[in-house]
């Protein structure tokens, strides 16, 4: 009993020093599309001893990015070292945080090609919120549950423009990864060593990620993190 309460005590005082520790450090943010190998990014630095925020706190900001209303994400910010996946995943939250946070690095996870990646997302979504397996319509997003029910079609409506009857349109998904891309590059164009693009499937992915943050790496290559059918993703 003793012991357990001097846990419950000793847990908000390291959270605490943790806070106070990172609350001034350069912050690293990935900011590729879900489903580009964000999992394996996570994972590796996590390795690499960086405090990764929660990501659950920053997915239920959703509507706050939709209004783009940053204030709250980037307290957030505050919690960790590394960030990723929504809302850092989204159009304009790195140029917020890129003035937010100055001094901060920025890792563009992408796949070998734009259809690589929408076959992933759809096959992944399928899986989890499709009935029978089938990419999700309207109906089932609206149905699924994950921070609420109905979280997954709201989400899908603050990314994509697509038609209702239709969400995953290939055409305007595929557009929207690449202009996300595009953006970011152009965005850094100037600051190349503020930005690593990073395929995690590529041979040489691991240490290239070791030398962008000036960490020492024995291994060359990522190990597979939630693995979509032959390819790494999340």
């Amino acid at each position: 009993m003793l012991r357990s309460k001097l846990k419950q005590l000793v847990k908000p005082i390291n959270d605490k020093l943790i806070k106070i520790r990172i609350r001034n450090k350069p912050k690293i943010f990935g900011i590729g599309n879900n489903k580009t190998g964000t999992t394996s990014l996570k994972t590796a630095m996590k390795n690499l001893g960086y405090v990764v925020g929660e990501q659950r706190p920053a997915e239920r900001m959703l509507e706050d990015w939709a209004q783009r209303d940053f204030k709250r994400i980037v307290k957030h910010c505050l919690t960790g070292e590394f960030f990723q996946d929504f809302p850092f995943s989204k159009p304009y939250t790195f140029v917020v945080l890129d003035h937010e946070f100055p001094s901060s690095k920025f890792i563009l996870t992408v796949r070998d090609s734009p259809e690589q990646w929408y076959n992933s997302l759809t096959k992944f979504h399928a899986k989890k919120w499709g009935k029978g397996g089938r990419v999700p319509t309207k109906e089932d997003l609206q149905e699924a549950t994950y921070l609420w029910k109905g979280w997954p079609w709201d989400i899908n409506r603050a990314n994509y423009d697509t038609p209702e009857d239709d969400p995953y349109n290939k055409e305007m998904l595929i557009e929207h990864y690449i202009n996300h891309i595009n953006n970011v590059i152009e965005y850094f164009r100037h600051r190349p060593d503020d930005l690593l693009i990073l395929n995690v499937a590529e041979k040489g992915a691991y240490k290239k990620l070791g030398e962008f943050l000036g960490k020492q790496v024995e291994q060359e290559d990522f190990p597979w993190e939630n693995k979509t059918v032959d390819i790494k993703s999340k």
